[in-house]
């Protein structure tokens, strides 16, 4: 009887023990094995993740997700994402939350990339998040792309080449005689004609060596000496013309002060001249007869001289044979 007590006590300390082993396990394994801090983040996409989804930061297991729930926003639905930390555990302000996968088989976890800022979070701020890249998501999207691009694209493009092949087969088929035959006589032409164009050739070249030599001759030491000296004056006539044209130019100023400038020698000059109109005016009817007088004097003169060139000599009037 004692001993069956003593293996009844034996089974149920074995028992105690179990359970409480796995009690720490299950502890263990969920990672609140001890105090904890509070942090939450907000998602568009949570695929994967659930409550006990694992917290790691840069690769090290920190902590789990405690709750999701979703949230009304405006401009659609987003999920709220709670999940501790060991206590005590700091991350930088500016560091970054992701929903990632270790491995391609892996199950998803939250990883916290670490910033660089010197001020931690406090428990229960709101973690910076990035969007989840969606791997499946983006190989359905190219499966489709590439479905429509093959529907739209390659079908036509296969068809239009297709029917090239086509064309060409039948141009081969039903042209293509003519076209060896008509190739076979141009080659036939040109082959004739080879011998005129290589003179051709052969006289070009020789004309062109001609030419090249006349252009040496021109480019000899006494043409070059030539052509120098000819610049040469060309430069000094250049300068001469320079000189005249500052000249020319000094002139124009000087004219232009004396035209533009009405209280100058112009006003005098234009006085003057009116004071000696106005005195020809005064006198040119005296003036007119002085001159007649004058004028017929000298007829009378010429006359006389003619009739007798000794006058000049002698000085003895004709005498007037009209008076006797």
């Amino acid at each position: 009887m004692r001993s069956s007590k003593i293996n009844y006590l034996l089974v149920g300390m074995f028992v105690l023990l179990t359970i409480a082993a796995l009690v720490v396990s299950i502890a263990m394994l969920t990672g609140r094995t001890g105090a904890v801090d509070a942090y939450h983040a907000i998602y568009r996409n949570v695929t994967g993740i659930k409550f006990g989804t694992q917290v790691i930061y840069e690769g090290y297991p920190i902590g789990q997700v405690e709750s999701v729930a979703p949230q009304h926003q405006e401009g659609g639905m987003v999920f709220r994402v709670d999940f501790t930390v060991q206590q005590g555990w700091k991350i930088p302000e500016d560091s970054k939350v992701e929903i990632a996968a270790p491995g391609l088989l892996a199950a998803k976890t939250l990883s916290i990339h670490a910033g660089s800022s010197k001020t931690a979070l406090k428990p229960g701020d709101a973690a910076r998040t990035l969007d989840a890249p969606d791997v499946f998501g983006a190989m359905t999207s190219l499966a489709d792309q590439l479905s429509s691009l093959v529907e739209k694209e390659v079908k036509p493009l296969l068809q239009n080449v297709s029917f090239a092949v086509n064309d060409i087969n039948k141009f081969l088929i039903g042209d293509g005689t003519t076209l060896v035959n008509d190739a076979s006589g141009l080659i036939k032409d040109v082959s004739g004609r080879l011998p005129q164009i290589a003179n051709d050739i052969e006289t070009f070249t020789r004309n062109l060596n001609n030419a090249s030599g006349e252009v040496m001759k021109l480019a000899s030491m006494k043409n070059r000496k030539q052509i120098e000296d000819v610049l040469d004056h060309m430069e000094v006539a250049a300068i001469k013309f320079n000189t005249v044209l500052s000249a020319t130019k000094q002139v124009v100023g000087d004219l232009n002060k004396l035209v533009v400038d009405p209280k100058g020698d112009v006003d005098a000059i234009v006085g003057e001249s009116r004071y000696i109109i106005e005195s020809v005016a005064r006198h040119i009817d005296s003036i007119n007869q002085n001159m007649e007088g004058a004028a017929r004097n000298m007829n009378e003169f010429s006359r006389q001289i003619r009739a007798n060139p000794g006058l000049l000599l002698s000085g003895t009037a004709q005498t007037d044979k009209a008076r006797r």
